[in-house]
């Protein structure tokens, strides 16, 4: 019973989280917020940003909003996971825990991003749709660099591939430092 709940708490969560660090990621970098995807990213995370909004403006493009309610989300589900596992952490170890999950969790969007548009681009290359419009916003500042740096093979871009071993890499390292892991 202890594994399922955990379990239900911990997706759910996840679901919400990135949803969260969508919101946060994709007005920095550069999204059109009238695609229908980024459309249902606004409406479902609204009700929980707009309040703080009001106390919390933004500061530039950041969403200072944004990153306070997925960092209170974040620590209560660590708080919550905790109390499901009978442990009883500090109290700073849980805040410290929440800015390093939300790092994670913004490393391994960039990663399963990267994963979609490649997949995408043999499925139906040059053709477009929502989802298309959102990844390539999301990956364009990723990939970019590493186009620059490595050429294509063939007419092959190969440079997915060493952007997808960099964040595993930056991954790993901050999974290491990170006080849960």
């Amino acid at each position: 019973m202890q594994k399922a709940l955990y379990f239900i708490v911990s997706s759910l969560s996840q679901i919400v989280l990135l949803i969260l660090v969508l919101r946060f990621w994709l007005p920095l970098l550069g999204a059109d917020f009238r695609n229908p995807i980024a459309q249902a990213i606004l409406r479902l995370t609204s009700p929980l940003v707009i309040p703080v909004r009001r106390v919390l403006p933004p500061i530039g493009r950041i969403d200072s909003a944004t990153l306070v309610v997925a960092f209170i989300v974040q620590f209560v589900v660590l708080l919550l996971l905790s109390y499901i596992h009978q442990i009883s952490p500090p109290f700073s170890l849980l805040l410290i825990a929440s800015v390093f999950e939300l790092l994670l969790l913004s490393l391994r969007m960039f990663v399963f991003a990267v994963f979609i548009y490649i997949i995408l681009s043999w499925v139906s290359p040059g053709a477009y749709n929502p989802l298309s419009a959102v990844l390539r916003y999301i990956v364009e500042p990723v990939l970019s660099p590493f186009r620059r740096a490595i050429p294509n093979i063939g007419g092959i871009d190969i440079s997915p591939i060493f952007a997808v071993i960099c964040l595993q890499a930056l991954l790993y390292i901050l999974e290491d430092l990170s006080p849960l892991h």
